[in-house]
C-alpha cells in the first residue's frame, strides 16, 4: 500500500525565516570580502593613521614621545636634504614615465608573428622576474669605472671614463636608468595583454578607410589600450615615488646625499641616524603619502569621469 505525500499548505512566512536567509544575497559578498577588508584596515589604514599621529611628536621609538605639533613640518621647510630628496622624486616621476611609451613600442614589436619571437619575448620579459636587488647589483657593475661594460664601450670610441655613480650630477640619472629596465618590461606585459583584446574589426575598418602606420596606432589601437595605459600610469608613478631599494643598493644615498629620495630620506631619519627621529621620519612619510594620494585621486577621478561619460 502506498501513501501519497500531502504538500505543506502553510510554508514558512518570511518573518519566520532566519535573518541570514532573508539577506543572503546582500550579505554573502561581504562575508567573502571581510578578511581582505580587515587586512587592509590593519596593515594599510591603521599605519597611515599612526604616521599622521607620530608626525606631531618628537620620538626616538623607545622613550616617551613629546608632542611638538607642526614643528617637524616647519623643520622640513628649511631642510636642504629634504629639498634635494623632493627634487629627485620629481626627476624619478618625469623620467620613469618613459617606461610607458617604450613598453608600448616593444609590445607592438613582440605582437608580430616573426621567426624567433618567443626568444625575443623571453629576453624582454626577463627583467620583470628578477629582484630589484639583482638589478641594482647588475647596473652597479655595469657603471663601474674600472671594469664596467659602460666604460669599456666608451673606450672603444676613444671617449673618457665616466664614473656614473660617483658623480653627484649623474648618479640619480644612472639609478633611474636601472629602474627603467624592469619597469619597461612590466609596461610591455600590460600592453601585450591589452593588444590581445584589440578588436580586429576596428583595425580592418581603419584599413578600409586608409589608416595605416602612425594613424592606425594613434586613432584605433591606442584608444583601445586605455585600460592598460591607466594601470601602467598608476603603477609607474607609485613605483617612482616608492623608489628605495635601487638607491640603497647602488649608492646608499650618495655621493654626498645627492641621490636621496623621500622614501630613502625617511628611512635615514627614522631608522639609520643616531637619535632615531621617528616623528621627523613620519612627517616625511606623510608628505610622500599626500603626493602619492594626489596622483591616485586624479587617476581615479579621470576613470570615474570616463565611465560616467559612457
Amino acid at each position: 500500500m502506498t501513501y501519497a505525500t500531502v504538500p505543506d499548505r502553510h510554508p514558512p512566512s518570511p518573518g519566520r525565516r532566519g535573518w541570514y536567509k532573508r539577506n543572503e544575497i546582500a550579505v554573502t559578498p561581504w562575508l567573502f570580502l571581510a578578511p581582505a577588508i580587515l587586512f587592509f584596515l590593519f596593515y594599510v589604514i591603521f599605519p597611515i593613521y599612526q604616521s599622521f599621529t607620530v608626525s606631531f611628536y618628537s620620538w626616538d621609538g623607545l622613550s616617551d614621545p613629546t608632542y611638538v605639533g607642526l614643528e617637524n613640518y616647519r623643520e622640513l621647510m628649511d631642510d636642504s636634504a629634504f629639498e634635494v630628496s623632493l627634487w629627485n622624486n620629481f626627476k624619478w616621476l618625469v623620467l620613469y614615465l618613459l617606461a610607458i611609451p617604450v613598453g608600448l613600442m616593444i609590445a607592438l614589436f613582440l605582437n608580430q608573428t616573426v621567426t624567433g619571437i618567443r626568444l625575443y619575448k623571453s629576453l624582454f620579459f626577463f627583467p620583470f622576474v628578477i629582484s630589484q636587488v639583482v638589478v641594482g647589483l647588475v647596473f652597479t657593475w655595469f657603471y663601474d669605472p674600472t671594469f664596467g661594460l659602460l666604460n669599456t664601450f666608451l673606450g672603444w670610441f676613444g671617449l673618457p671614463t665616466v664614473n656614473v655613480l660617483g658623480d653627484p650630477t649623474l648618479a640619480t640619472y644612472g639609478i633611474i636608468a636601472a629602474g627603467l629596465w624592469p619597469q619597461t618590461a612590466y609596461c610591455m606585459i600590460l600592453y601585450l595583454t591589452g593588444l590581445n583584446a584589440v578588436d580586429p574589426e576596428q583595425i580592418e575598418a581603419g584599413r578600409l578607410d586608409g589608416a595605416k602606420g602612425a594613424r592606425m596606432l594613434w586613432y584605433i589601437i591606442i584608444p583601445q589600450l586605455k585600460p592598460a595605459t591607466f594601470i601602467a600610469f598608476v603603477v609607474t608613478i607609485i613605483g617612482a615615488l616608492r623608489s628605495f631599494d635601487l638607491i640603497s643598493i647602488m649608492t646608499n644615498g650618495g655621493p654626498f646625499g645627492q641621490t636621496r629620495v623621500l622614501s630613502f630620506y625617511m628611512f635615514e631619519k627614522a631608522l639609520s641616524e643616531y637619535g632615531f627621529r621617528m616623528g621627523y621620519g613620519a612627517a616625511i612619510a606623510v608628505v610622500l603619502f599626500l603626493i602619492m594620494l594626489c596622483f591616485i585621486a586624479y587617476f581615479l577621478w579621470s576613470m570615474w569621469k570616463e565611465e560616467k561619460g559612457h
